[in-house]
């Protein structure tokens, strides 16, 4: 098919530009000039955001032992670069409110995505990754790219998926081979055109190819593991079928004990009932 993944997004304004609000947010906090006030203000502009933030800082998210009443407190007790983490992760959620689920379920589609989040925090935790919060927005982002292939290539999506079950393969190689890329370059591809952080961008390209990654290997082979964990732990899908196979340089890479995968998704099946019920809340 001749189709590249910019042209997919050529034209499409619901997906090729980000909410101003996070933009405005995110020159708040790297400005020098800018105080925690300053930043909560931009945040307060957004009700809606607002709204959703003070419900996550207040649920078993967080798990703080007082109420977290303002959008101040909240930025002074979580930190300006995790609420930025989280205000990206639930504006993209809504961006997306709107699909239909012609080729999967979006409810099952956001089940994994934040299951994929609730797992990568977990393991930047275990090897003291700083900002875990940041590890959860790329697990929630790692397949935005379906959403744009879903909804401007829906037919032969629709192809795709049959592909893919009835072959068997995994998905994203019958992706590769119908349009010559895959789901995950076009995710990095529109984080690249809303100017997110290069971790992100790459992070997300090559969750499926994690010795790809060159400027940030670590972490994305966290995400390409958390992505397999809760593929082979059935917490929703985003198509695939199949439980992915895991890079063994990308696991050497984690330094981690095999016996440390029980223990995520131990953590994650505790977390991922609330997670949802607060990620989800407005969806």
């Amino acid at each position: 098919m001749d189709i590249s993944p910019r042209d997919l997004l050529r034209g499409y304004v619901e997906v090729s530009s980000l909410p101003t609000i996070h933009l405005r947010l995110e020159e708040a906090i790297n400005n020098p000039k800018k105080s925690m006030s300053d930043i909560a203000k931009v945040i307060r502009e957004d009700p809606g955001l607002t709204a959703r933030l003070l419900r996550i800082v207040n649920s078993a998210f967080y798990s703080f032992p007082s109420k977290v009443e303002t959008i101040s407190q909240a930025v002074t007790i979580v930190g300006t670069q995790q609420l930025s983490a989280l205000a990206l992760a639930t504006s993209v959620m809504q961006m997306f409110k709107g699909i239909k689920d012609s080729v999967v379920s979006m409810d099952s589609f956001w089940r994994h995505s934040i299951a994929c989040g609730l797992a990568a925090r977990v393991v930047a935790t275990m090897r003291r990754e700083t900002n875990a919060e940041r590890f959860f927005v790329a697990g929630m982002l790692h397949d935005i790219g379906r959403l744009v292939l879903y909804t401007k290539l829906t037919e032969k999506s629709h192809e795709i998926l049959t592909r893919a079950r009835e072959t068997p393969m995994l998905l994203y190689e019958a992706e590769r081979e119908a349009l010559g890329f895959t789901h995950a370059v076009v995710g990095g591809v529109l984080l690249q055109t809303w100017k997110l952080p290069t971790s992100l961008e790459e992070i997300v390209m090559y969750h499926h190819n994690p010795t790809s990654a060159t400027r940030f290997p670590m972490e994305t082979a966290i995400i390409h593991l958390s992505d397999i964990i809760v593929h082979a732990m059935n917490l929703g899908t985003s198509g695939e079928t199949f439980v992915p196979p895991i890079d063994p340089t990308a696991w050497d890479r984690l330094g981690l004990h095999p016996s440390v995968i029980a223990s995520v998704e131990e953590q994650v099946d505790r977390q991922y009932h609330d997670a949802l019920q607060t990620m989800m809340a407005d969806a």
